[in-house]
């Protein structure tokens, strides 16, 4: 059982707020250190491992994705057709918000890129129209939470490699729930609006010409969810070799359709997505060693047996992890949290024949509403600084945003076709 003092020192080291990867370092030299007679040698193989793994290549190049795309107009005119879609809806600004999250979530792998933006280009525009500053920013960072969800979110390609399931699998999987959080937000941003009276951003439907228009300024990014999507599901090319086209695609789009991109973009969107590349690489790093430790203890083998000495019911389980997640999420990053339960609890889904790839959405979806939930709340912290809202605002104005993403986790929790149907 050493491996729980690897564990135990590690999330200390994270209440601490130390870096993730330094956390996770401390875990694995402690353990070789103090208990085990292999070599260090043995730690610094497993730790440089993946980096041989061609997969890992999807990371830099959504990120890179994410990163041109700011750099070019594609986000106004998604926010177009957004408005076209929803603006009429009671509410209007609201409904447009979650609606370009969505949009933006099939073509970018941040939610907090996403949530920048959109606090930056939406959110002034929805409190004049009569939201108040806590709702306006708690539809925004909810809105946001979609895009982890939706492919090419960074989240289903780490959990892809972790668990040791296909990342196309994971993709396809995330449609679903992705569509369904993004209407059940419809769904909460519309109750709102009726209860506060907040009119529609549009007074009349949209024309055929109006559609014609804002359709024709939009295609090249709709373009690109098809590309990424499509041809993934078609079999076409791999989600490594999908980022590479959309990158191709983006700066096509920047340079000669749209002509809003220069080449000083591409050299800082280069040195931004090494930035987070690195920094997302020195997790993974650090967490393939610990789950070398936890496999050479057998860990997950014991977690497994303990879970099903306490309950054989996968239902009870299910909701014990979330509970576990939620409360977790509080407290520790989420890709911390992901990478370091995985490895224990994918043996424990074995057992109770639950499907490591609706598992995986399960988690997403969990780690996603931790990053609302303070103190570590990334997504909270950073959307309410942006518009100077307080964090009780956001809760008392928002709270029902973030239960309509609650009862989406728990219908994809218990209902796996929701993750299942299209893989």
């Amino acid at each position: 059982m050493s491996w729980l003092v690897a564990i135990l020192l590690m999330f200390v080291l994270f209440a601490l707020n130390m870096r993730i990867y330094l956390a996770m370092f401390a875990g694995i030299l402690t353990y070789f250190l103090f208990f085990s007679d292999l070599p260090l040698a043995i730690a610094v193989q497993r730790i440089v491992a993946p980096t041989q793994n061609v997969s890992l290549l999807a990371i830099p190049f959504f990120i890179l994705l994410g990163t041109l795309l700011g750099a070019t107009a594609v986000a106004k005119r998604l926010l177009a057709l957004a408005d076209l879609l929803v603006g009429r809806l009671t509410g209007g600004l609201g409904h447009t918000n979650v609606m370009l999250s969505t949009l933006m979530g099939g073509i970018s792998a941040s939610n907090l890129a996403d949530a920048a933006m959109a606090t930056r280009m939406i959110v002034p525009q929805m409190i004049r129209q009569g939201y108040s500053r806590g709702s306006a920013t708690a539809i925004t960072a909810c809105a946001s939470l979609i895009t982890p969800i939706i492919p090419p979110g960074i989240a289903l390609i780490i959990y892809g490699l972790v668990a040791d399931v296909s990342i196309g699998s994971m993709f396809m999987a995330g449609i679903i729930p992705g569509l369904l959080c993004c209407a059940l937000l419809l769904v909460a941003v519309y109750i709102y609006a009726r209860r506060r009276g907040i009119p529609p951003s549009r007074t009349t439907w949209p024309t055929a010409s109006e559609t014609r228009s804002v359709l024709f300024e939009a295609w090249p990014a709709l373009a690109l969810v098809v590309v990424i999507v499509g041809g993934i599901r078609m079999g076409v090319f791999t989600p490594t070799e999908a980022g590479a086209v959309a990158i191709v695609l983006t700066l096509l789009i920047g340079f000669f359709l749209y002509r809003d991109m220069k080449i000083g973009d591409v050299g800082r969107a280069l040195g931004e997505t090494a930035r987070q590349t690195a920094s997302i690489m020195l997790v993974i790093m650090t967490s393939t060693g610990l789950a070398w430790i936890f496999s050479n203890e057998r860990a997950g083998i014991a977690m497994a047996e303990w879970i099903t000495g306490l309950t054989s019911n996968k239902y009870i389980f299910l909701l014990a992890v979330n509970l576990l997640l939620l409360g977790l999420g509080m407290f520790v990053e989420g890709t911390a949290l992901m990478i370091v339960l995985v490895p224990l609890l994918k043996p424990v889904l074995a057992q109770f024949g639950i499907d490591p790839v609706h598992f995986g959405i399960v988690i997403i979806v969990n780690l996603s509403i931790g990053t609302l939930t303070p103190p570590v709340g990334t997504v909270l912290l950073l959307v309410c600084n942006l518009t100077r809202a307080s964090i009780g605002e956001f809760f008392r104005e928002g709270w029902l945003f973030v239960a309509a993403l609650v009862i989406a986790l728990l219908l994809v929790t218990y209902v796996p076709i929701l993750s299942l149907a299209l893989i």
